[in-house]
């Protein structure tokens, strides 16, 4: 494809999300931006919350983690249906019984205002960091695709990247974003699917022979019980996965902003119900994906690995209509996560932050949502460029699931001790426990080879949660 090709197809697609802006964001206020007026069809949310919750990082670091670790991330995503039925079960009742707006809102109800802003908080860097993850690895694509090129530098790339966000979501949040995230999710799909359907006639597959290629391959090794000490070992992977889905989707303002637009609770266990199913068999694909991709590249002397799989192959060795739907894909798969991270973070600092609702009429709310959405943006462009220079190598996937251990694990450890214990605690010393809770957990991990001869991986975040448990029950008040 020509660079001008490339530009059309972009601006053709932002053209599309910015025409469903302006149909959905028409009479809209605050109720809109942050609830979405609570009107939203269940199985919309449901089919637009796939996007999103895979995003840029699994269409391309999912395909290229299948080299090096096989099918193992299965047994995370087999993990997730637990920790989703935990939050179908036992978090959602809790936050339409409350009828909350940001889910932190019940730790100040829970324990106090300290607890609820450190919450708040843990989230905010959580969301930063992981919205700059997705963006950071979209924009590289983008930067070596086209904009290198074209002679963009990579911090033109991440601003306008960043302010096409801002266009379509500033005036109605999340009442524009269930929408276009449904769109963006069936645009991810089609991607895939057209990418397995040319590298299966490349390696002469059809139909009825792919399932029995991919079940024969040594790459579509799927469970791991041999060593329980290694990061990859199954019990270690499943339970992580629970935990997981729990933090980054039931803990998480961004994901659960979604499903409390449902009208109902009954809807949003009904979205939650499908999602799992159909998240479940899109994760199996990509990993379907990889490892045709993996043997293609292997067959033909090709040089590309991790990250780097599915783009060189789509841009060089594969045909233009692959590529032109892999351009489109990968682009939905990041906007659909980062739309509703700018959203979120909007959210979650206008009201737990700066308490817009109880400090201002609804006019002057309005105002001060705004400036804090511009506010965020200018944040994750700056926090993308920083990772231009710290990421050197390693699937984005990994770093972002590690990274998510040590930021999530504090709210876990809080909504656990909250939902399963009827102890208080003492408020003030909250944010105490919740900053060395990550640093012990880190100190533990980089020694526990040496230590117990015992890899944590992603079990650092169920160690950062008992740890913040731990410590919320040394801290726990008298006055019970």
């Amino acid at each position: 494809m020509t660079a001008t090709q490339i530009i059309l197809l972009i601006a053709s697609y932002f053209g599309l999300l910015i025409l469903i802006s302006y149909l959905t964001g028409k009479k809209s206020g605050n109720d809109a931006f942050f609830k979405g007026n609570r009107q939203s069809p269940w199985y919309v949310v449901a089919f637009g919350m796939i996007g999103a919750s895979l995003s840029g990082v699994t269409f391309i670091s999912v395909p290229g983690w299948v080299e090096a670790s096989q099918f193992s991330y299965m047994q995370v995503v087999l993990g997730y249906i637990v920790g989703y039925f935990v939050i179908g079960t036992i978090l959602l009742p809790l936050y339409y019984k409350l009828n909350l707006t940001s889910i932190y809102t019940y730790l100040e109800e829970r324990f106090g205002n300290y607890a609820y802003k450190t919450g708040a908080s843990f989230f905010l860097i959580s969301r930063v960091v992981g919205a700059s993850f997705r963006l950071y690895l979209v924009a590289n694509v983008l930067q070596i695709i086209l904009f290198d090129d074209l002679g963009i530098q990579f911090w033109q790339t991440v601003t306008i990247t960043v302010l096409l966000i801002w266009l379509y979501t500033f005036k109605s949040g999340i009442k524009t974003i269930v929408w276009t995230d449904t769109l963006q999710t069936l645009f991810m799909l089609i991607a895939v699917g057209v990418a397995i359907y040319f590298v299966s006639s490349e390696l002469d597959l059809n139909t009825s022979s792919l399932l029995s290629f991919i079940a024969d391959s040594d790459l579509s090794k799927t469970f791991f019980f041999d060593d329980f000490k290694s990061s990859n070992y199954f019990w270690k992977q499943f339970i992580s996965g629970a935990f997981i889905a729990i933090v980054m989707t039931g803990l998480d303002q961004d994901m659960m902003q979604k499903n409390l637009t449902c009208k109902t609770l009954k809807d949003a266990q009904k979205n939650m119900f499908w999602f799992t199913i159909v998240l479940t068999i899109v994760n199996f694909i990509f990993l379907s994906l990889g490892l045709l991709l993996t043997i293609y590249a292997q067959q033909n002397g090709i040089d590309a690995n991790k990250d780097d799989l599915f783009p060189i192959l789509a841009k060089n060795h594969l045909s233009i209509g692959v590529f032109a739907f892999f351009l489109l894909g990968l682009i939905a798969a990041a906007y659909s996560s980062a739309d509703s991270a700018l959203t979120s973070l909007t959210t979650s600092f206008s009201i737990d932050i700066l308490n817009i609702e109880k400090k201002y009429d609804s006019k002057k709310q309005v105002q001060v949502r705004k400036r804090i959405h511009v506010l965020i943006s200018l944040i994750l462009i700056l926090v993308i460029i920083i990772f231009k220079y710290i990421i050197k190598d390693a699937s984005v996937i990994a770093k972002l699931f590690v990274f998510a251990g040590y930021t999530y694990g504090p709210l876990l450890g809080l909504y656990a001790f909250g939902l399963f214990t009827k102890l208080q605690v003492k408020d003030k010393l909250v944010p105490i426990v919740a900053l060395l809770s990550p640093i012990l957990s880190y100190i533990i991990s980089v020694n526990s080879t040496k230590w117990f001869g015992f890899e944590f991986g992603f079990f650092i975040l169920i160690l950062n949660g008992f740890l913040t448990f731990l410590g919320l029950i040394l801290i726990r008040s008298k006055q019970n």
